[in-house]
């Protein structure tokens, strides 16, 4: 059975940095596009970024870009986000997403599988 489970949420002060994990199960994780959500109280889910299956380039929100990072380790099945100089905005679950796609999408409606979600929180 299919199953994402992130780690690595909390709380940071602005200007610092967080690194979430998240480690898939079940499924042919080295074959499809990984992704990061995230939703904010009373917000609509939001797309922050995501990776193709094996090579080609990241894609990222505008909100993000240059300051997060994502990046996978197909022989660990692990999916990473390096959150560096976060903004109270950027307080949020954030959610690991795997797409039936090889290729790097924003459309939520893409991907299949879906973690339960890590709290990050900014503030000081």
């Amino acid at each position: 059975q299919e199953q994402l489970v992130e780690s690595g949420g909390g709380l940071v002060q602005p200007g610092g940095s967080l690194r979430l994990s998240c480690i898939d199960s079940g499924r042919t994780f080295s074959s499809s596009a990984m992704g990061w959500f995230r939703q904010a109280p009373g917000k609509v889910r939001e797309f922050v970024a995501s990776l193709p299956a094996t090579g080609g380039g990241p894609i990222y929100s505008d909100s993000v870009k240059g300051r997060f990072t994502i990046s996978r380790d197909n022989a660990k099945n692990t999916l990473s986000l390096q959150m560096s100089n976060v903004k109270a905005e950027d307080t949020a679950r954030y959610y690991c997403a795997g797409s039936l796609s090889y290729h790097p999408t924003s459309r939520a409606a893409a991907y299949t599988a879906w973690g339960q979600g890590t709290r990050v929180t900014v503030s000081s």
